[in-house]
């Protein structure tokens, strides 16, 4: 399985100095490949557009779409996956701590598990954040995977890799993009990891808080336990010809 076309959708608030730096590197890496960079702008106050116009000028193949007002990062990355062009979307923070370089290696991996396979899964490696968010994190993880059984060490990392068309048919809900791998197993199809090296924000301040999540998370959780009992068994499906044969 060889996809055509990539859509990298950069979910963003209030990210323009760390989007100068992360739209060029991130052409950078995928090189001749048919691509477009879809930076979706959650409502930002900063120099976001006049960033992204700028980039545009110099011949990149960007896309900036904007809400009116902050919905939210899954939101955002809804948006940006139901306005891909690609027949594959990598997603990636727009902070600039997940480093895009293994964006081809994430793509390539899900090419080569083949089409049994829906969603190549970056996972960090060397955790840059403070101490408090790490543990907020490997808890959240942990609960998550003892209660999902999605097998994903980190479900947090914003790379990843997902076929458009499977990407839009998955149920959708704030806080959706922290469950991916659960919605991509509930749909019959298997997960492939990457580690991913983590890297230090350059500028500004996380938009996304430790506590502030905590009880819509649980909420979350169960709900997305919920909806995989209620789609256990997943059907191969055949068309076949009027006389029966396959």
């Amino acid at each position: 399985m060889a996809f055509q076309f990539l859509t990298v959708v950069i979910p963003a608030r209030n990210e323009a100095a760390n989007l100068d730096i992360l739209v060029r590197e991130i052409a950078a890496c995928i090189g001749l490949r048919r691509h477009e960079i879809v930076v979706v702008d959650d409502g930002s106050t900063d120099e976001t557009g006049a960033t992204l116009a700028r980039l545009a000028a110099t011949g990149l193949s960007l896309r900036h779409l904007r809400h009116d007002r902050s919905a939210g990062q899954s939101r955002a990355i809804r948006t940006g996956v139901f306005a891909a062009r690609g027949d594959v979307v990598v997603t990636i923070d727009g902070d600039g701590q997940n480093d895009p370089t293994f964006i081809p290696a994430l793509v390539a991996a899900l090419e080569a598990a083949g089409p049994e396979t829906g969603l190549a899964a970056g996972q960090r490696t060397g955790r840059t954040d403070t101490a408090l968010k790490q543990a907020s994190s490997r808890f959240a993880n942990g609960l998550r995977n003892a209660i999902l059984k999605d097998d994903t060490r980190d479900t947090g990392c914003g790379l990843k890799a997902i076929p458009t068309e499977l990407f839009r048919r998955l149920p959708f809900f704030d806080g959706w993009h922290r469950y991916l791998p659960a919605l991509v197993l509930r749909e019959g199809f298997s997960i492939v990891h990457i580690d991913v090296r983590d890297r230090k924000r350059r500028f500004g301040a996380s938009n996304y808080g430790i506590f502030d999540r905590a009880l819509r998370g649980v909420l979350d959780l169960f709900g997305v336990w919920w909806l995989r009992r209620r789609a256990r068994t997943v059907p191969s499906v055949a068309e076949l010809d009027l006389d029966g044969r396959p």
